[in-house]
């Protein structure tokens, strides 16, 4: 009976070793899918709680619970959005201005379908990451200025009327991409989108109650900080994870990614301490923010 045991446990062995599994058949790479499923929750984790923590300390006390509210809600309504139509919009074939709708709910996506070698479920988590923030960049702008219902109003139909197109572009085959434009991780889909946005959205509505004459400084600065920490550590994710595989170019773009953040702090740092005597954990912090979305469109194609 041993015998027998022991003998069909060898052949077990052999079968498994020698059949081929659905998965790796079709290209999956385990190790691209681990890193991107890693990097995709370190997107996350710039938006939730890493942004609206930074702009909770930049903000009058008074409006903390108010940005808080804004960065969360937004990532709810973005990412039942990206599952309804965004994704669709920005990355199935569709033509060179937007995508069509044959992935709407991801209806033409099954388990085993693939992107390149991750699997496309987790391809299209990392992207809806991005998603997420990219309107949750607008968010500084809307302090005092804009209700709330307005808020989720503006920032549904932004997305699938900005950014997906804007997305498709560039990253889906768009006409940008047909001449040849280069955005690694987002400079112009994400930073550009979002920032030109915020600028017409405050001039369209118009300035804060007492400003210029009364200007308030941030309320919380050790709170700013710890949530641009957050988004340090997280734009690893961004940069680095926008290779889409665990490789050389990931690399590359995680170290010019810190270096350019290191460089930028220092800078705003210096101008500051030689312009008003000293130096400001504040301006140390915009510094770095400066330094991460500059290097961001460029981190996959430069060394430091």
């Amino acid at each position: 009976m041993r015998f027998f045991s022991k003998t069909f446990l060898v052949i077990f062995v052999v079968f498994a070793a020698l059949r081929p599994e659905t998965a790796q058949a079709a290209g999956l790479s385990d190790g691209n899918t681990a890193w991107i499923l890693t990097s995709t929750a370190l997107v996350l984790f710039m938006t939730l709680p890493g942004l609206a923590l930074f702009y909770a300390g930049l903000v009058q006390s008074k409006n903390v619970l108010s940005v808080m509210m804004h960065c969360f809600a937004i990532a709810c309504l973005v990412s039942v959005l990206w599952l309804v139509a965004g994704y669709s919009l920005a990355f199935s074939e569709g033509n060179a201005l937007v995508g069509d709708l044959s992935k709407a709910f991801l209806a033409s996506v099954g388990k085993d379908s693939l992107t390149g070698d991750i699997p496309e479920s987790v391809f299209f988590m990392f992207q809806m990451t991005f998603a997420i923030i990219t309107p949750g960049l607008i968010v500084g702008a809307y302090p005092e200025r804009i209700k709330f219902a307005a808020v989720l109003m503006f920032s549904g139909l932004w997305l699938l009327l900005v950014y997906a197109p804007v997305t498709h572009w560039v990253w889906g085959g768009g006409w940008l991409a047909s001449m040849g434009v280069m955005d690694f991780a987002g400079g112009l889909v994400v930073h550009a989108t979002a920032g030109s946005s915020a600028l017409l959205l405050a001039y369209m509505l118009g300035a804060r109650k007492g400003f210029p004459t009364g200007l308030r400084p941030p309320h919380n600065p050790g709170l700013s900080m710890i949530g641009a920490a957050m988004l340090w550590v997280g734009w690893f994710g961004f940069n680095a994870g926008s290779a889409l595989a665990a490789d050389t170019s990931a690399g590359m773009a995680m170290l010019v990614t810190h270096i350019a953040a290191a460089t930028g702090s220092l800078v705003w740092m210096v101008i500051e301490w030689l312009k008003f005597g000293k130096p400001s954990l504040i301006g140390i912090i915009t510094g770095m923010v400066a330094g991460l979305a500059t290097i961001t469109p460029a981190s996959g194609f430069v060394g430091p």
